[in-house]
């Protein structure tokens, strides 16, 4: 007797896959950090303007939209220290104007004085607060990207 699974179920099974990313997966592992890099303690964000978004959030809720978790991940080397913020709304993140002011004000994008950096897709917003130059931010975002690219915004 031959067991057939119907498409449909196949194709559900396969796209909740893909589209059930947690901040869990996008957090860099241990095995991900660079070897000059270390986990740091607190929040090491370039500019006060990142780290203020992140522990308000929920004062900008109206704006960006309602917070359902939210993470930070801190390193630092010998020649660079920053932090990751990683955000899931509940539902997609519709911000970018806002937060493009607040992170970078009239400039409009990262300067040499606020060099951090975001990707917003679908219900997810990841922040880099980094210098342009970092390894474990491009690390990080490479690794996002691959695990976003799916979704669309």
């Amino acid at each position: 007797m031959k067991i057939t699974i119907p498409l449909s179920v196949l194709f559900l099974l396969l796209s909740t896959n893909l589209f059930s990313q947690t901040i869990a997966d996008l957090k860099l592992k241990a095995k991900e950090i660079p070897k000059t890099y270390t986990n740091s303690d607190g929040h090491n964000c370039i500019t006060p303007q990142a780290c203020t978004f992140y522990n308000d959030i929920a004062t900008y809720s109206n704006i960006v939209g309602v917070v359902k978790s939210k993470e930070i991940q801190s390193f630092k080397s010998k020649k660079d220290s920053g932090s990751i913020m990683y955000f899931e709304f509940e539902n997609r993140f519709k911000g970018d104007r806002f937060l493009q002011g607040l992170l970078w004000g009239k400039d409009g994008q990262p300067t040499d004085e606020h060099p951090e950096e975001y990707l917003a897709k679908g219900k997810f917003l990841i922040i880099w607060s980094f210098h342009p130059d970092s390894v474990i931010r491009e690390k990080s975002e490479a690794k996002i990207d691959a695990l976003l690219q799916s979704i669309t915004n």
